[in-house]
């Protein structure tokens, strides 16, 4: 039987901030039948923050739960399939602000979610978002990363580091026997706005642990913002 649509929403103001990484960190975490995607030869993570708009599972919205922040840190992979290579996403950890949407989606998926206090602000000049900014709280201290749009919206251009990023459709889940849970994501291309002096005041080590401090203390490879749009989550699968 096809997979079904599990959560609609929509996905807003993606702030990606984009980190190199030594692979050995990531091997470990790495789902069974999958393997590193790399750009341009390196291994990447991503720190995104994002609003969860309008959201609904199985067609039903959820009284306050359905628009909230998250965010989380991600690294790239992809799997042979009969129709050819899947590029998918493993996330490290997600923060959401609701309590119950955390427990979803570790029964469900076995993703790695936590509920903490969050907050967002986002600034609009003419209709467009110029600056985001989200904020968790952890350990007594608030946490922020935030970025200011640099020049105007685009379709990122073919093979570019943006376009790797944003063009993972699929999502994987190491599962507490071992296996992978692998489920699809569904949306059109987004734009993005390149961001020239992301903020990161943040305690990742706290956050992230201890193996991730070392790339995330450094400034980020790339940084920029994606417009977003609706999406589809679709019920995961053993792979």
């Amino acid at each position: 039987m096809e997979p079904q649509v599990f959560l609609t929403a929509e996905w807003r103001h993606l702030l990606m901030l984009n980190y190199a990484i030594l692979p050995e960190v990531l091997a470990s975490r790495v789902p069974r039948g999958t393997e590193l995607d790399l750009w341009q030869g390196q291994a990447l993570v991503s720190v995104v923050g994002f609003m969860f708009l309008r959201t609904r599972v199985k067609g039903v919205a959820i009284p306050f739960h359905q628009d909230f922040e998250e965010i989380n840190l991600r690294f790239y992979v992809r799997r042979k399939a009969a129709e050819g290579q899947r590029r998918g996403v493993v996330f490290v950890k997600e923060l959401v602000p609701r309590a119950a949407i955390a427990l979803v989606a570790r029964t469900l998926y076995n993703e790695n979610y936590q509920s903490v206090p969050m907050q967002h602000k986002l600034i609009e000049a003419n209709g467009k978002v110029q600056k985001v900014s989200y904020g968790w709280r952890l350990g007594g201290r608030w946490n922020h990363i935030a970025g200011d749009v640099v020049g105007g919206w685009r379709v990122p251009e073919r093979d570019s580091e943006e376009e790797f990023i944003t063009e993972h459709y699929w999502g994987y889940a190491c599962q507490r026997d071992g296996g992978c849970k692998e489920y699809r994501v569904t949306h059109p291309q987004w734009r993005v706005a390149r961001v020239a002096s992301p903020v990161t005041d943040a305690d990742f080590e706290q956050t992230y642990g201890s193996e991730f401090s070392a790339a995330l203390g450094k400034k980020p490879t790339s940084a920029f913002i994606a417009d977003g749009s609706a999406v589809e989550v679709y019920d995961g699968s053993r792979v």
